[in-house]
């Protein structure tokens, strides 16, 4: 499939804290929602290219997360619990309190909390590049953190593409939509950090009762591989997907066989989508 361009359309969504949040919708205003959920200290922006994948089968949402884009936020305690019920709120706002969800990498910790505390909100789960949390969860190694701690900005940069993507990407002239939210406060950088670092849900997957689907690449350093195995040894039923050399990038570096194997398995558990 190839993917066509379509009109994104922009609210806010206000919350009793104060919080605005800033929604994106695109796709068929009439077709099934599909919630697309970014990874730590992105944007909305993390989905540019990826959402058109699914215009004419869905309604893609997204939303700037608290920190990120057009949202506005007090900078205070964050949690992928707390992002999960901004999700919940932005699905009632949008006429769709009932949701497919797709989340990647941070994101992907986001939808295991949003399927456990508003299990009536998620309709199919999908999870890319992601971790279960907790004391079970395989952390990145220490290379790999000095990788991305480098102070020079430039080289941090160069590290996070070769951590999201294999040498064969590097010859198309792409540019990529996973490099972070440049807008984002260091403060906020900082608490996102914290959000991704603290979240556990490695003893709460049990609960998840929707049909998933797991997705990893085997090459990823930045979230080990192991770490789709335990999410999926721990959710009932879920479906396990590795992309054979894939890095934590690996949803867009193969875009086109990753969305139609996530388009296959929402047509094939709906049925009628």
């Amino acid at each position: 499939m190839r993917p066509e361009q379509s009109v994104v359309r922009h609210s806010i969504v206000e919350l009793a804290d104060g919080t605005a949040l800033a929604v994106q919708e695109s796709g068929r205003a009439d077709a099934p929602a599909l919630l697309l959920l970014q990874g730590q200290a992105n944007s909305h922006t993390w989905w540019t290219r990826l959402r058109e994948r699914f215009a004419d089968t869905h309604r893609t949402i997204t939303f700037d997360y608290r920190g990120t884009g057009g949202t506005r936020a007090a900078e205070d305690k964050w949690s992928t619990s707390l992002f999960a019920d901004d999700a919940r709120e932005v699905l009632d706002a949008s006429g769709a309190p009932r949701a497919f969800v797709y989340g990647t990498s941070m994101g992907g910790g986001v939808a295991q909390m949003l399927a456990i505390q508003s299990p009536g909100h998620v309709e199919r789960l999908v999870l890319a590049c992601t971790s279960p949390g907790g004391a079970v969860a395989v952390e990145r190694s220490q290379e790999v953190r000095r990788e991305l701690s480098q102070p020079d900005p430039r080289e941090r940069t160069r590290a996070l593409l070769r951590l999201k993507y294999t040498p064969d990407w590097f010859g198309h002239g792409r540019r990529s939509q996973l490099l972070g939210d440049p807008t984002m406060t260091s403060r906020a950088q900082a608490l996102h950090l914290r959000v991704s670092a603290r979240h556990d849900a490695a003893d709460r997957l049990g609960e998840v009762a929707v049909p998933t689907l797991v997705m990893h690449g085997s090459d990823d350093l930045m979230a080990p591989v192991v770490n789709a195995q335990l999410i999926a040894e721990r959710i009932r039923g879920a479906e396990l997907v590795t992309i054979a050399g894939g890095r934590h990038g690996f949803f867009d570096e193969f875009a086109g066989d990753v969305s139609s194997t996530v388009r296959r398995f929402l047509r094939e558990r709906a049925g009628d989508v």
